[in-house]
């Protein structure tokens, strides 16, 4: 009898560590996070500047994020504007797994020019791109967060942004 007791212990345990494991190692939802995405004071120059995107995990459980964030610039009244993401360092590392703990926050910044127009975008008497005033981040295990810029300002070149990957914010 104490041996079955046991087993069924070991069994109870083992079963809940997997379940455990398999909790913390889920990527995080849209509605697990919110965040801001500011400008990087000083980082205006040479047409281009840098602004900071911040995710906190607002849930009770922990989740992933890796790679480079993806989503979706807005305008003032929610419209979808042009959106492109890419890798600031093209052939450098682009993924890092980021454990995000309930309460704790990752971050990636992104470069971008808000004033030289790309191809194809006006070159005189308008802005390259509508201004964006919020950027839908997506969540990788599914849904999304908005998050307001700060300040509101367009993106050129078709909304070209050169992300970092997530990293732990220090």
């Amino acid at each position: 009898m104490r041996l079955l007791v046991l087993a069924l212990v070991v069994l109870a345990t083992a079963t809940a560590a997997t379940s455990a494991l398999a909790h913390s190692d889920a990527s995080c939802t849209g509605a697990q996070l919110t965040g801001t995405f500011d400008v990087v004071r000083g980082s205006a120059g040479a047409g281009n500047i840098t602004y900071k995107l911040v995710l906190k995990n607002v849930s009770t459980r922990m989740c992933t994020l890796t790679g480079l964030p993806q989503g979706r610039l807005l305008g003032k009244t929610g419209k979808a504007l042009p959106t492109h993401v890419r890798t600031a360092t093209p052939g450098m590392l682009t993924a890092i797994l980021v454990r995000l703990a309930p309460g704790r926050t990752t971050f990636a910044t992104a470069r971008f020019s808000p004033d030289v127009p790309g191809t194809g975008e006006p070159t005189a008497g308008t802005k390259c791109e509508p201004t964006a005033w919020s950027f839908r981040v997506s969540g990788q295990g599914g849904g999304t967060t908005k998050v307001k810029l700060g300040p509101p300002t367009p993106v050129c070149e078709h909304g070209q942004l050169l992300f970092s990957p997530y990293s732990v914010k220090s």
